[in-house]
């Protein structure tokens, strides 16, 4: 009986989330749509042209999966932070955290929100790509598994966050001085080989890097970091973010204002 009343809390929490970034759709889904689709357009008919092949593939080819990659991180952040820190500003967080819901149920109501949207944005900018390029993924298996644990790592990443946000100012600040240039420096639309061993070296520190070196195997058969060391380290980060999370709101610490 217990079992089925958690069960119930965690769909009533999944179905909000997913009411949530639904119900305003235009500000939600659309603007990462036709932000990523103007990347296409400029980058594939105006650029593409010019630039050689990078490991047999054209240039639009080869950014695809960063440009893809690169919405799922900033999405999968954005919906969970804001949700989070809007139910602190409202206030009504108090009443989830006084009723007898387990904190893993909380957090995996609040995550999977930022997955599944990132799973929907995902949907749309893989079909905008076949206009623009002869689509053809590599490995359906990895890429579902980079998608999966990329929204996850970003979703309890956003979580984070808007436990520690104070306003709204704060939820901002992550994708615009961290998200955003460590996603750009990550080789979304370059090839790290033109780099300088120097370089290289400090890229290895960017753990965007890993996530568009693995994405794009899964689209296009490359790779410069191995496979499984990038999935034992998307694993890893998941479990430190889950744990702090975790002990954070079974603390109450951070969710009142």
């Amino acid at each position: 009986m217990i079992k089925y009343l958690y069960l119930v809390a965690l769909y009533t929490l999944i179905k909000k989330e997913i009411n949530r970034f639904t119900r305003i759709w235009i500000q939600t889904l659309i603007p990462p749509i036709i932000t990523i689709s103007l990347y296409f357009i400029i980058f594939g008919n105006f650029i593409s042209i010019n630039i050689n092949k990078i490991s047999g593939f054209s240039y639009i080819q080869f950014i695809t999966p960063g440009l893809i990659m690169m919405s799922i991180i900033n999405n999968s952040y954005s919906n969970v932070a804001s949700s989070l820190f809007s139910a602190k500003f409202n206030r009504s967080i108090e009443e989830l955290l006084i009723a007898p819901v387990p904190t893993n149920i909380i957090i995996l109501g609040y995550i999977s929100g930022g997955v599944l949207r990132s799973i929907i944005i995902c949907i749309f900018l893989t079909i905008i790509s076949t206009f623009f390029i002869s689509l053809h993924v590599y490995s359906w298996l990895f890429f579902i598994i980079f998608i999966f644990l990329t929204s996850v790592l970003f979703s309890l990443f956003g979580l984070l966050n808007a436990i520690f946000a104070k306003n709204f100012d704060d939820i901002n600040f992550i994708p615009t001085f961290i998200l955003t240039p460590l996603t750009y420096l990550g080789g979304v639309f370059y090839t790290t080989t033109i780099l300088s061993s120097f370089w290289q070296k400090i890229l290895k520190i960017n753990p965007i890097y890993y996530i568009i070196s693995g994405f794009r195997y899964s689209f296009l058969g490359i790779y410069t970091i191995p496979l499984f060391l990038t999935i034992k380290i998307l694993i890893f980060f998941i479990i430190i973010l889950y744990l702090l999370t975790f002990i954070l709101i079974e603390k109450k610490i951070g969710l009142q204002f």
